[in-house]
């Protein structure tokens, strides 16, 4: 299964990220390497959404990786959310439907 986590960015995200960029990025490359992370990033123009697409049979991984982002205990991140999302057309979707 596939889940979704958003993040919501604070208007000085673009701002403030440098100083925990390397902490969050270890984090999610540490997730990606475990099978846990499929793709992850910033929206742009304007930078105030990110989208971090978990692979999993829970949300658990997604919900560990936000409680322990510095980006969200930092404040960087608003609101964060995850909600399953229901893969079904590509080479990675979890239930593909054919016509």
């Amino acid at each position: 299964m596939h889940y979704l986590l958003t993040y919501d960015l604070a208007p000085d995200y673009l701002a403030r990220r440098g100083e925990f960029r390397d902490e969050h990025l270890q984090l999610a490359w540490d997730a990606q390497a475990r099978g846990e992370i499929v793709i992850a990033g910033a929206l742009a123009d304007p930078a105030d959404q990110a989208l971090l697409l978990f692979s999993g049979d829970s949300p658990d991984a997604a919900e560990r990786f936000a409680k322990a982002d510095p980006y969200v205990i930092n404040g960087l991140v608003t609101a964060w959310r995850v909600r399953q999302w229901n893969t079904v057309v590509g080479a990675d979707a979890a239930n593909p439907v054919r016509p």
